[in-house]
């Protein structure tokens, strides 16, 4: 199965390319945007390090992978996706790869969800309306079993996109950091949305 292209009623998500390059490193090159992830922004040789990675995890479970996201007129209420990519304003890169960090389970039918927005689109609900269409993706079109996401507990936004997209938290735990950023201290959270979580909360209404 390969990824699919994705609509939400503002996003288009176009599975992750190598010409996409150039907009992850807008993106990482942010210490903004990575405020709770490195404290700093990547450098263009990190982030070329990491689209390998990317690359290369989108492949071991079919349907999983990364997605550029683009909006139009800013992503504001009402706003539609573009056509075509070429078309519409880049907004972030969303994730939903196998999960395979060192505080995750090697399990193939579970995948993390993970999203990185560009700045001036913080704060829209665009991350919460991308992934509810991952997690549907994940659930009705791949069969995962569960879904986690992680983040730092001082991390309230990302935190609240969680919540808002019907996941639940887990645990609290303490990875050793090289770097710790501030806040590390307080450790990292993790929330899931189960198979079964997905199918009790289902809309009627959407399907």
């Amino acid at each position: 199965m390969p990824q699919l292209i994705l609509r939400t009623d503002r996003l288009l998500l176009v599975p992750l390319a190598d010409r996409h390059l150039e907009l992850e490193i807008q993106l990482d090159s942010d210490p903004e945007v990575l405020r709770y992830l490195s404290g700093r922004g990547r450098s263009r040789d990190e982030v070329v390090a990491s689209h390998a990675q990317r690359m290369a995890f989108a492949h071991k479970v079919d349907g999983l992978g990364y997605w550029m996201a683009f909006g139009s007129d800013g992503g504001t209420r009402g706003s539609t996706p573009p056509e075509r990519e070429e078309e519409g304003e880049f907004v972030g890169l969303l994730m939903l790869p196998p999960a395979h960090g060192p505080d995750q389970p090697d399990d193939p039918t579970v995948a993390e969800l993970g999203y990185r927005l560009v700045r001036r689109y913080w704060r829209k609900g665009l991350a919460s309306e991308a992934s509810r269409a991952l997690l549907r993706h994940a659930f009705d079109t791949v069969g995962q079993s569960r879904v986690i996401a992680q983040t730092m507990t001082v991390n309230a936004g990302s935190r609240g996109v969680m919540e808002a997209v019907g996941m639940r938290y887990v645990r609290t735990y303490f990875p050793l950091w090289d770097d710790p950023p501030p806040g590390a201290d307080l450790g990292e959270v993790e929330y899931e949305m189960t198979r079964a979580m997905w199918e009790a909360g289902r809309d009627p209404a959407r399907q």
